[in-house]
C-alpha cells in the first residue's frame, strides 16, 4: 500500500496560491508606483478617495481633468447622486444652469468623445476567457480593456471602481467636470457610450455606502443631502509627506497571471471550482508603502 500511495503523493498537482499568498509573496518589480501627474486625491468628510487616471485612453479628458483639479474646480463641489447598484456621481450641483455654473477657468468647455483606441499596438495582457461583450478581454496598465480586433478598436469596460465622465445627449458633451464611479453590477451596456477616464484604487468602501438618492435615478432631492468634496488635488501638487503611498500590482506581471489562476482555480470553501475568471472579476490589488519625506 505504501508505494502506490506514495507514487500517487509524488505526481499530485501543487495546491494552487490563494490571492492573498501570491500578493504576500510578489516581488517588487511585480508592483509600480503611482503617476503622480494621473493620480486624484479627493477628500470627502468621511475620507479620502484615489483615483488613477487613464491617458492611454482618454488622453484630452485626462488633461481637462488636470486642469480643472489644478485651477480648484471640485473644491466645495458635491456627490450629487446614488443610484443603488449603478453609480456615484459628483460634480457642480448647478453645473445645468448657465447662471449658477462654475466657471471652468482654463479648462476645455467642449471635448470630442473618446470612447475608444487603436486596438493594434496596445500592451494587452489578454484573457483566455470569452467575453458576452467583446471578443477579446484582458489588462492594459491595470486597467480593465475589451477589444475588437478586427474594427481595430480597444476600449476601457464599465467595472466595479471605473470612473468615467458623465455626458449629456451629445456625445461630445463630457469635459471631466462631472464625474462618476460605478459601485454595483458591472454595467457594461455603456461601454463605448461614455468617455471613461480612470479608476477607484482607495476609497469605493467610502463611493459604495453613501446614502441612496431619489428615485430620480439616484439624485438627492434636497442640498443637505448631497456630500460636499472638501478638495480634489493632483498627488503631484501635495507635499511628498501628505502623498497617500501605495503601490499597484503590474498586470504585465508573473503575479499578476498568478492572482488570475488563483480566481480560476478556487478551493477550501469552494465546493464547486469555476475553472474560469472574466474581465470584472477584480481589480489588481494594491500595497501600502513607507511614505515619501
Amino acid at each position: 500500500m505504501s508505494a502506490p500511495a506514495h507514487a500517487a503523493k509524488a505526481g499530485a498537482k501543487p495546491k494552487p496560491q490563494t490571492t492573498a499568498e501570491v500578493i504576500a509573496h510578489a516581488p517588487d518589480g511585480d508592483w509600480r508606483d503611482l503617476d503622480p501627474q494621473n493620480t486624484l486625491v479627493m477628500e470627502l468628510p468621511q475620507g479620502q478617495v484615489l483615483i488613477e487616471l487613464a491617458p492611454r485612453f482618454a488622453p484630452k479628458h485626462v488633461a481637462n481633468i488636470r486642469k480643472l483639479a489644478q485651477q480648484g474646480f471640485y473644491d466645495g463641489l458635491a456627490i450629487v447622486r446614488v443610484q443603488d447598484n449603478f453609480v456615484t456621481q459628483w460634480g457642480d450641483p448647478n453645473g445645468d444652469d448657465p447662471a449658477k455654473a462654475r466657471s471652468l477657468g482654463a479648462a476645455a468647455a467642449k471635448l470630442p468623445a473618446e470612447f475608444n483606441i487603436a486596438y493594434r499596438g496596445l500592451p494587452l495582457t489578454r484573457l483566455a476567457e470569452t467575453d458576452p461583450w467583446a471578443p477579446v478581454t484582458g489588462f492594459v496598465d491595470g486597467f480593465p480593456v475589451a477589444a475588437a480586433p478586427k474594427q481595430n478598436k480597444a476600449w476601457l469596460a464599465h467595472c466595479y471602481g471605473m470612473v468615467g465622465a458623465g455626458r449629456n445627449d451629445a456625445v461630445d458633451s463630457s469635459t471631466g467636470a462631472e464625474l462618476y464611479a460605478i459601485i454595483g453590477q458591472a454595467p457594461r451596456a455603456l461601454d463605448l457610450n461614455i468617455t471613461v477616464v480612470g479608476r477607484v484604487l482607495k476609497g469605493m468602501d467610502l463611493l459604495a455606502s453613501l446614502p441612496r438618492g431619489g428615485p430620480n435615478m439616484g439624485f438627492y432631492e434636497k442640498p443637505e443631502q448631497r456630500v460636499e468634496i472638501k478638495a480634489t488635488r493632483l498627488l503631484a501638487d501635495m507635499p511628498p509627506q501628505e502623498r497617500p503611498a501605495l503601490q499597484v500590482m503590474r498586470t504585465d506581471s508573473k503575479s499578476w497571471s498568478q492572482i488570475l489562476d488563483a480566481r480560476r482555480n478556487r478551493g477550501g470553501w469552494y465546493v464547486h471550482n469555476p475553472g474560469r475568471t472574466e474581465l470584472c472579476g477584480g481589480p489588481p490589488p494594491t500595497r501600502p508603502v513607507k511614505a515619501a519625506g
